[in-house]
C-alpha cells in the first residue's frame, strides 16, 4: 500500500477543514494510507514573502524534522507546494543543512499532482452537464507548476467543460500579507479578476488555493456577482458522489 504525510497547510486548518477532509477522502479511495503529523504549522511562506528569512528558516526545520520518513509529502496547495518544494531550497542554499533540505523538497507533491501524475486517476463524472472557470494561484503556476495537473482533473470528467479565462495567468490580487498591506491596489486587482471570470459565463470557479478563494469570493459578495467558487477537492469529492454544488 502507498503511503504518504499529508500537510494541511495554514488557510486548511483554518478556515477549510471541509476541503482538507475531502483532499483526503480523495488519496483513500485510492488506496494510499495517509498519515497526519498533529504537530504540523505553517509551511513559512508568510514570513519568507516578508523578508524574515532566520524566522522562515526555523519554521521549515520544524517541517523538515517532523516529516522525517522517507515517503512523499502531499499537500493541497500549490502556494505551499511551491514553498516546500522550492523556495525552501533558496532559503536553505548556502547553509550547511543543504543536502537535508534537498531531500525533503524532492518528496513534496501539490496534491493534483499525486493524483493527475503519480496515481493517474480515473474518475467518473455523477453531475449534470455544468460549465466551469479555473483561477490558477502564482505560486502554483510560475513555482510548483501545478496547474496543469489541476485541470487535467476537472477534464477527467465527462458532463464538465472547461472554459478558459483570457487572463489565466494574471494574480487575483491576494498575495498573502499582500492582500493586507496593499489593500486598494488588491481590490481592483479582484476586481479586474471577476470581470475576466464573467466574460466566461461560467456559473461556478474553481482553484486549488484557498487564499485566492476567499479573496475571489468575499470580492464577488461584496459586488453582487452571482458565481460560485469552490475548492478544487470539495469540486472532485462531489462530482465523484453526485452531490449537489
Amino acid at each position: 500500500m502507498r503511503k504518504v504525510y499529508f500537510f494541511a497547510t495554514c488557510l486548511g486548518s483554518a478556515a477549510m477543514q471541509d476541503s482538507v477532509l475531502n483532499a483526503i477522502k480523495l488519496l483513500r479511495r485510492e488506496g494510499v494510507e495517509v498519515i497526519f503529523k498533529k504537530n504540523q504549522t505553517c509551511c513559512s511562506q508568510p514570513s519568507f514573502n516578508s523578508g524574515y528569512f532566520n524566522e522562515s528558516k526555523t519554521v521549515a526545520m520544524h517541517n523538515i524534522n517532523l516529516f522525517d520518513e522517507d515517503i512523499p509529502i502531499v499537500v493541497p496547495s500549490g502556494s505551499c507546494a511551491g514553498m516546500m518544494g522550492h523556495d525552501y531550497l533558496q532559503l536553505f542554499e548556502e547553509s550547511p543543512e543543504f543536502d537535508k533540505v534537498q531531500r525533503f523538497a524532492a518528496r513534496v507533491y501539490d496534491l493534483s499532482q499525486y493524483l493527475d501524475e503519480i496515481l493517474q486517476v480515473n474518475y467518473e463524472d455523477k453531475g449534470e452537464k455544468i460549465k466551469v472557470a479555473w483561477h490558477s494561484n502564482c505560486h502554483a503556476l510560475r513555482v510548483a507548476k501545478s496547474v496543469e495537473a489541476s485541470k487535467n482533473l476537472i477534464r477527467k470528467f465527462a458532463n464538465v467543460e472547461l472554459l478558459e479565462l483570457e487572463h489565466e495567468e494574471e494574480c487575483c490580487g491576494f498575495g498573502g500579507t499582500f492582500a493586507v498591506k496593499e489593500s486598494d491596489i488588491s481590490n481592483a486587482m479582484a476586481l479586474a479578476k471577476i470581470d475576466d471570470i464573467k466574460k466566461t459565463g461560467v456559473s461556478y470557479l474553481i482553484s486549488g488555493d484557498g487564499g485566492c478563494l476567499l479573496n475571489i469570493s468575499g470580492t464577488m459578495k461584496r459586488n453582487g456577482v452571482d458565481i460560485k467558487c469552490l475548492h478544487l477537492y470539495d469540486f472532485l469529492i462531489k462530482r465523484l458522489e453526485g452531490a449537489p454544488l
